[in-house]
């Protein structure tokens, strides 16, 4: 059998160094290594966030860099992908990321997703009838106000002033008004299933990571509540609740609530999209990893989700990370908490072959 296994190369990106498409290169190269006449398939993967249109996107597809408000309110250049003349795609963090500011800068009282909204608007005037917006890695947790903003609402205090950008002044929300009409579906991939709000919604979940003291946390819990209320007198109670609204510090329930998207699992809507059951039927063995992998990985990540699939197919699965924690029962190979290189991650794939196949060591 060994000599015709299909080995299916399935890595999300390794947040900060390299992207799934590299991952996957360097993958490749190792299980060459270990099994010369192997079939080595590569399936770049994302949930949204990190990679989304390395995975997506065709090399030598189009992509553009487009000038939008960035989180704090400075312009930044943001990418807008194109899988076809009428499907546009980019990652919120392009708009409204945390890595767009250096740490002393996070500020998720301020920081706004605004341009995630100018960016889905310049697609649409652009063509786009579909526009996907990966969500994941803001520094936002402004409930999708920002983006709305960007698509022409405007949110009110109880005397019918302006509110400022940001999360920090939602409490005083009262009223919303106005909105352009889109002439395009929007398409929200999440890659949690936190809630907007709730003890384990987006300002206490994220608020933390994103800057904000235990203060800022209580006043963007009660910002993110008004916001809450005020979907649910404009018939949309549910979304207070629905799992992954509170992706990208609420991104997701304001994109829905304001862009009218369909909120979706990232993980799930990739894997479709590049075909990742079709080639798992015909493998003996999966390769997946990202930098990081651990408990939580396996609810709402990628990477988690080519475990899961795997598992339930009953072919066999490796994870390769820089660090891995406390997962038993799962054949998973780390660099011990070193950030890996191609050189690092090709090695850790030719011995997770090796020890799948049963071959000597190199």
């Amino acid at each position: 059998m060994q000599d015709t296994a299909l080995i299916l190369i399935a890595p999300a990106a390794f947040k900060g160094t390299l992207g799934p498409r590299q991952v996957a290169d360097a993958m490749a190269v190792g299980a060459r290594r270990a099994l010369p006449d192997a079939s080595v398939l590569q399936c770049p993967i994302s949930d949204g966030g990190d990679g989304l249109l390395d995975a997506v996107l065709a090399p030598g597809a189009l992509r553009e860099r487009l000038t939008v408000t960035g989180p704090l309110g400075e312009p930044v250049s943001a990418e807008l992908g194109w899988v076809d003349p009428e499907t546009a795609i980019f990652e919120s963090a392009t708009a409204c990321g945390i890595a767009l500011l250096k740490p002393e800068e996070l500020d998720p009282l301020r920081a706004t997703t605004r341009g995630v909204g100018e960016l889905v608007w310049e697609a649409v005037e652009r063509g786009a009838k579909t526009v996907v917006v990966g969500l994941g890695g803001s520094a936002t947790v402004d409930g999708g106000t920002g983006a709305a903003r960007g698509l022409g609402w405007s949110f009110l205090d109880s005397v019918g002033e302006p509110l400022p950008e940001g999360g920090g002044s939602l409490a005083h929300l009262a009223e919303c008004a106005g909105g352009w009409g889109l002439a395009a579906r929007v398409i929200a991939l999440a890659d949690v299933t936190t809630p907007l709000v709730g003890p384990q919604g987006a300002a206490p979940v994220f608020g933390p990571q994103k800057g904000a003291g235990p203060e800022g946390v209580k006043l963007l819990t009660r910002g993110l509540e008004r916001l809450a209320e005020l979907m649910g007198r404009h018939g949309r109670g549910d979304l207070a609740t629905l799992p992954g609204g509170g992706a990208a510090g609420g991104l997701g329930a304001g994109l829905v609530c304001f862009a009218k998207a369909q909120l979706t699992g990232g993980a799930e809507w990739v894997l479709a999209r590049v075909g990742f059951d079709a080639a798992l039927a015909k493998a003996q063995l999966v390769i997946t990893g990202e930098g990081s992998f651990d408990k939580t990985s396996l609810v709402g990540k990628a990477s988690g989700e080519v475990v899961r699939r795997a598992q339930a197919a009953k072919t066999r699965v490796a994870v390769v990370a820089g660090k891995v924690e406390g997962l038993v029962g799962l054949h998973a190979l780390d660099g011990e908490g070193r950030v890996l290189d191609a050189a690092g991650i090709a090695a850790l794939a030719e011995r997770a072959v090796r020890e799948a196949f049963g071959l000597p060591g190199a």
